[in-house]
């Protein structure tokens, strides 16, 4: 018998160092904002993490082979696609792995393409690296946002240029197609880019009819040209444990990517734990909690729309809602829904300060009270 997972159970994170919680500690804000969920894991993974803590000890560590094992049948399972164990190069996180990309694929002063929406991270990266951000206009296609394709192509050709990617898309959920995806791949080849693909969200997929499809995995050309980052984290709640892993078929750029210990972190040996427990045995649950995340989606959409002044578009995958506030003319729309009562993440942090952020990866009876707040604090601007 299939077991029914709870993800209206409210759990208190008031006390847990919560990043996400803490922000607002003694205020009657509700954080919606960080891309973590308040869910509690799959029983396998909390199990597989206690193993683990009754070793005495917590010395260096080494990636399972059966983890690697789970990896490369999942890759082939979800995907068709056959991944080579040696391609796998585990890393502490996605966001780790952007600056790593523009470190090694780059010197000070080469611009590197990334979406002009797009979470904060992306936008930060090659700056470190001393390189330019060269944002890509963004264009809606049926409410759906996606890199513009044919501002890209007119681009001129600079061969080895980094090109950042989020699939799915954050913020707005947006699911690339397939036809979408090739495009992109022959532009890539067409003008000898090396592509960093975010397919951290790639398992929350919320409509039936839609298919995660890793870029990397479309023809050799563009496999030998990308470096695809996953990771179990917002899956499977497992943020704070700093596993993830990069699939990157060329020799060369892989050699770019090994994590130096003096620079980079080793993966955590509980987040590895964490990893391989999810893997095995967390897809009843995170397909339980996709349908939910669906429902927490749809009773979003219809209330927010309801609300004068704002809209929210189709939410593909992922549980974060990209709000547009421009209606509202807010000259600072986080305080403003900070006073509400509603913590939400800006629009400003990734390139559009006419939209807010929301979180739902939550009971829904917080995003009913988020909602309720909202609506009111927008009704008392008339």
């Amino acid at each position: 018998m299939t077991e029914v997972f709870d993800f209206d159970r409210e759990i208190d994170r008031s006390n847990s160092n919560s990043a996400k919680w803490e922000k607002y500690r003694n205020r009657d804000i509700l954080p919606m904002w960080v891309a973590d969920t308040d869910f509690a894991v799959a029983p396998e993974i909390q199990q597989a993490l206690h193993r683990r803590a009754d070793h005495p000890v917590f010395g260096y560590t080494e990636t399972p082979a059966h983890l690697v094992e789970l990896l490369v049948a999942r890759m082939q399972h979800l995907y068709d696609w056959k991944v080579d164990p040696e391609w796998l190069v585990p890393l502490p996180g996605i966001v780790g792995a952007l600056y790593l990309a523009c470190r090694a694929n780059g010197k000070a002063g080469d611009p590197v393409y990334l979406p002009s929406i797009i979470y904060p991270p992306f936008a930060k990266a090659p700056g470190f690296n001393a390189m330019a951000n060269q944002p890509i206009p963004m264009s809606l296609r049926d409410q759906r946002m996606i890199v513009d394709m044919d501002w890209l192509e007119q681009q001129p050709s600079r061969p080895g240029q980094l090109l950042l990617f989020c699939n799915p898309q954050n913020p707005g959920g947006t699911v690339y197609r397939k036809q979408e995806l090739q495009r992109l791949a022959d532009i890539v080849e067409q003008q000898d880019l090396i592509l960093v693909s975010d397919e951290i969200h790639c398992d929350l997929i919320l409509d039936r009819d839609k298919t995660h499809i890793p870029i990397g995995s479309l023809n050799p050309q563009i496999e030998q040209r990308s470096i695809t980052l996953m990771a179990p984290s917002k899956t499977f709640n497992l943020a704070g444990l700093g596993c993830a892993f990069a699939i990157i078929p060329n020799p060369k750029l892989r050699r770019g990517l090994k994590v130096n210990p003096y620079i980079v972190p080793h993966v955590n040996l509980m987040g590895l734990a964490a990893a391989e427990a999810a893997y095995q045995f967390g897809d009843e649950w995170n397909r339980q909690q996709c349908e939910y995340l669906a429902a927490n989606r749809d009773y979003l959409i219809d209330a927010i729309n309801r609300i004068p002044g704002l809209q929210l578009g189709p939410i593909e995958a992922t549980y974060l809602a990209w709000i547009d506030v421009s209606e509202l003319a807010l000259e600072d729309p986080m305080a403003f829904f900070e006073n509400a009562g509603v913590g939400m993440s800006p629009g400003r942090d990734f390139g559009d300060p006419t939209h807010m952020r929301l979180n739902f990866g939550c009971p829904r009876n917080r995003v009913e009270q988020a909602v309720d707040r909202i609506r009111k604090a927008v009704e008392a601007l008339d």
